[in-house]
């Protein structure tokens, strides 16, 4: 049968008592000025008229009461910093509240087959957000999965109750940095039965805007004592496993995390800290390749992780996790992780435990 699936698509809209202005196509619209300087190729690009983008562009300039474009003759559109603020608004919304809109979908597209089919065994995964991860929603036809998307802490809580069958884990490959991850979660993976299955390995780093206009070297330049100029750094939540990586970067290279100056607030992606950056909201952040190249960033990469997912040792018996490492081991999984900057498969879907993964290690 057929496999129906639902996606979930977040829109957002602007009101006052008198007067509404909602298009969602308005922030196609904006990108694509932003991206090509030309009213014509944006409304193209956005599949409108021109003479609908304009009449976008004056509703919006009506309803603030400024200018959302600045036209100027002979050499293209720009968007005006209120332009700005609405397009980068809107990207951080999908970057920070994509997880959970994923994972919501994950759930209703579970119900919807229970419903169609009968009951019937599917693959319950929590993992911390990734590129590769989002992956394997995309082939229901062969694995019928529940993605929950969580920190790592709550991930192996979760495997550990039983709520999960497979639970992700990131894991430097230097050894050095290996060891203090696994002290700092070894409450966490007390049960003698582990397994481990090998998925990617991905580059985290600084993301910094395109040119590298502040001359970011590396991580020295975040700590005040150390830095040329203050810089302003986007930090993950504290409950994050990149959070952790960056702190013990930072020690291992004789750096205070007390004197970085962030910004107020933490964001709870890699997507939504480029974004951030990308906003000009920040100098800097910290996260995966593949996030800084979605949002035409530069990246100075820092570390090296595998992205794991663990299981205790009887689940590895049922059909739902067969499926999985089939997918994980198909020529067109392994092109699409590929795909990701940054990321490449890592012996995808081979069995271990956590010591031969160590010892494996360079």
């Amino acid at each position: 049968m057929h496999k129906k699936k639902l996606s979930i698509t977040p829109s957002w809209g602007f009101r006052t008592e008198t007067d509404a202005l909602f298009e969602p196509v308005l922030f196609n619209l904006l990108k694509g000025i932003r991206d090509t300087g030309r009213l014509t190729l944006a409304a193209r690009e956005a599949g409108i008229s021109y003479r609908h983008a304009w009449n976008l562009i004056n509703r919006g300039s009506d309803f603030f009461g400024l200018p959302l474009v600045r036209k100027h003759k002979g050499q293209g559109t720009e968007l005006t910093p209120l332009g700005e603020v609405l397009l980068w608004s809107e990207q951080r919304i999908k970057a920070r509240l994509g997880p959970q809109i994923d994972s919501m979908a994950s759930e209703l597209n579970i119900q919807l087959q229970q419903l169609l089919e009968g009951a019937h065994p599917v693959l319950r995964l929590h993992a911390s957000h990734g590129y590769a991860v989002a992956l394997l929603p995309r082939y229901p036809e062969r694995l019928e999965l529940k993605l929950q998307y969580c920190n790592t802490r709550e991930a192996l809580a979760a495997l550990n109750r039983g709520d999960c069958d497979l639970a992700s884990f990131h894991l430097p490959t230097s050894p050095a940095l290996a060891e203090q991850t696994l002290r700092y979660y070894q409450d966490d993976l007390q049960a003698g039965d582990l397994k481990v299955i090998r998925f990617v390995t991905r580059k985290q780093g600084l993301i910094i805007p395109r040119g590298n206009p502040k001359g970011i070297e590396g991580l020295k330049d975040l700590a005040r004592p150390h830095a040329k100029q203050e810089l302003l750094f986007i930090n993950r939540n504290r409950d994050s496993g990149t959070h952790l990586l960056l702190t013990m970067l930072l020690r291992e290279a004789g750096l205070d995390p007390a004197d970085i100056r962030t910004a107020e607030q933490e964001e709870y992606t890699h997507t939504a800290v480029a974004a951030y950056v990308a906003a000009g909201m920040a100098d800097l952040g910290f996260g995966v390749e593949a996030a800084a190249r979605q949002f035409d960033l530069d990246f100075i990469e820092q570390a090296s992780e595998h992205y794991l997912l663990i299981c205790h040792e009887d689940r590895l018996h049922q059909n739902t996790i067969n499926q999985l490492l089939g997918l994980m081991r198909a020529p067109d999984f392994i092109k699409a992780i590929h795909d990701q900057p940054g990321y490449a498969p890592d012996q995808c879907g081979e069995i271990v435990t956590l010591q031969e993964l160590l010892a494996s290690q360079p």
